[in-house]
């Protein structure tokens, strides 16, 4: 748990406008409720996303304020087993847009969007766009987790899984390092089931498997593609992974976060006027 300080909803109004006026960094979290397996929670893409941001204010040190975690998210492929909390995809576009909005009509101008759950990240893609072509004078971003190059990178050593893809090596071992109390790893299966192809393949920190192949989104019914909700290697997870892969994401955030604050600001310039 952060000091109070750094979560905006912990703060009274006059403390939220002097961070605006300060320009502080603001980080959204996005999460989604749904089924990880036997052996996690159903909040797992909403603990792992909130702890990264988290972690990325806390390194930041005075520099950043996180927003209260969006939970539920896009997730209608995952209903034929109990636990998913899905929202309509426009909706949910709407809803995370509005969030936004309000952020910088409050004042803040460098905000990012951390994803925590797959299916997401075209949804929240769009209302980020959507809210600096609504607000010019802010910058919206949008990444998720996984997707640092450190983390990638990290997991290179760190794995021994063939696949990280959902409830896996990599976020059983995040959740771990986050609360341990609440996974029962006794449960955690090995599920590896589904066709690995060369342009056709689920695999959060992984590359593509053939050389000069690249990956085509295709979302199937996730009962068509496990047995137990896990398409992975949950039975190798540890706190440590999972703490060095926080640690790994956090730190490359915080990267990311300066280099927005960075980049010139420059005028949109009308050129329907010949030159």
């Amino acid at each position: 748990m952060l000091d109070n300080r750094l979560y905006y909803e912990k703060l009274a109004w006059p403390e939220i406008a002097q961070a605006a006026k300060e320009d502080k960094f603001m980080i959204v979290p996005a999460g989604m409720i749904e089924d990880h397996g036997p052996h996690l929670p159903v909040d797992t893409d909403t603990v792992i996303a909130k702890a990264v941001c988290e972690r990325t204010a806390e390194l930041l040190d005075g520099e950043a304020l996180v927003a209260p975690t969006i939970v539920s998210g896009y997730s209608p492929h995952h209903m034929d087993t109990a636990g998913p909390l899905t929202i309509q995809w426009d909706t949910f576009i709407k809803h995370t847009k509005d969030i936004l909005d309000s952020l910088i009509h409050h004042g803040f101008r460098h905000i990012l969007v951390v994803n925590g759950h797959g299916s997401n990240a075209p949804c929240l893609e769009l209302a980020c766009r959507l809210a600096m072509v609504d607000n010019d004078h802010a910058r919206v971003a949008f990444t998720s987790w996984w997707q640092m190059s450190s983390v990638v990178e990290l997991a290179k050593t760190l794995r021994e899984s063939d696949v990280t893809s959902h409830a896996c090596e990599a976020e059983t071992s995040m959740y771990l390092a986050i609360c341990p109390e609440s996974v029962d790893i006794s449960k955690a299966p090995k599920d590896i089931t589904f066709p690995i192809q060369p342009h056709f393949f689920t695999d959060l920190l992984g590359e593509p498997r053939h050389p000069h192949k690249n990956r085509v989104s295709m979302v199937e019914y996730w009962s068509t593609m496990t047995q137990t909700g896990v398409v992975g290697d949950a039975t190798v997870a540890t706190r440590e992974k999972g703490m060095k892969l926080l640690e790994a994401a956090a730190t490359e955030l915080c990267e990311v976060l300066r280099e927005m604050k960075e980049r010139p600001w420059r005028p949109r310039v009308d050129r329907h006027r010949p030159l």
